[in-house]
């Protein structure tokens, strides 16, 4: 069972370069990566399928990373970067860039990451009393989730002339990406994606109880704080580039869960996989199965993960 979600992946990665608005077959993508393709064909797969493909494995691998190690520092299946508030604070940041300081734009990565980071500050703080317990970070990072859509919303009243802009990135997508995109949030995702590695331990033993890990001689309250820390990380950099996609940090690790149970050392880099793989085929999908409309990814993931979701509140007592 283990390999079938590698295994997934590289057929959805092939299924994200073959099929769009032109259908280019295996063999004439092959011709293309030896420098013997059409060139018509040549342009479609390198500068638009390929960076759009890769960017999507980051997106995806990212947002189910972070959703996968705020799930198990918080002992709760329903928790995701989208629902606690840590993509809005990065969302938030983002939009002021874009709309308010759009010569900032080339630091949009690293600004997104700053709102997720300051927003999960926020939260561990409005939740600590002489400690801070998982359900008390999910109350307050829903809380905080609310005032931060209250904000975008009035910012993009103020600048209401810049909005159209933005719209497309708030709904979520890949879109227009290219190498260039690829190029600043890959720095980024591929150390959050490393140091997740170093993540595995610590939340295995955590999902313990608090107790259990103090017993254990570990500093609970530090690395549950640098366990969401680098969850922001993870979420920040993703919604840099693909905006608000929203459910993919809940759906992926919770179905991992359900294949492979809660032990980190194989829930966390499946995870990877099954959300990078996710959102390569959510994206092809959108852009191929709707033409010629290009329905963002964020949509239609939403509307994947939202009964998802509501199978999770009903079956509340999965997780323990």
């Amino acid at each position: 069972m283990i390999t079938v979600v590698p295994m997934f992946l590289i057929i959805v990665s092939f299924y994200g370069l073959t099929y769009g608005s032109v259908t280019i077959s295996l063999q004439e993508i092959w011709a293309v990566f030896h420098a013997d393709g059409q060139p018509v064909h040549e342009k479609i797969i390198m500068n638009l399928r390929l960076p759009r493909v890769l960017i999507g494995l980051l997106v995806g691998a990212c947002l189910a990373a972070s959703g996968a190690l705020l799930q198990g520092v918080m002992k709760n299946p329903l928790a995701d970067p989208g629902i606690i508030g840590v993509s809005a604070g990065g969302g938030l940041a983002a939009i002021i860039s874009m709309i308010v300081f759009p010569q900032l734009s080339y630091l949009l990565p690293v600004l997104a990451f700053l709102g997720a980071l300051i927003t999960s500050l926020m939260i561990y703080m409005m939740a600590w009393d002489k400690g801070a317990s998982p359900l008390k970070i999910i109350l307050a990072g829903v809380a905080i989730n609310a005032l931060l859509g209250a904000i975008t919303n009035g910012f993009m009243v103020l600048y209401s002339e810049r909005v159209q802009a933005v719209l497309p990135w708030l709904a979520g997508g890949l879109s227009g990406r290219s190498w260039h995109h690829l190029e600043f949030m890959a720095p980024y995702a591929i150390t959050g994606l490393i140091l997740t590695l170093f993540a595995i331990k610590p939340s295995n033993l955590l999902l313990l109880g608090d107790d259990s890990a103090k017993l254990l001689g570990q500093k609970v309250e530090l690395q549950r704080f640098l366990i969401i820390l680098l969850a922001s990380l993870l979420a920040g950099t993703a919604v840099s580039v693909a905006g608000l996609i929203g459910f993919v940090g809940l759906v992926v690790p919770h179905a991992i869960r359900l294949l492979v149970g809660d032990d980190y050392r194989f829930l966390l880099p499946l995870s990877i996989v099954g959300g990078a793989a996710l959102v390569v085929l959510a994206d092809t999908i959108a852009r191929s199965w709707f033409d010629p409309i290009e329905l963002p990814v964020g949509i239609l993931l939403a509307a994947l993960g939202a009964p998802f979701f509501l199978f999770l509140l009903k079956k509340r007592g999965i997780m323990r």
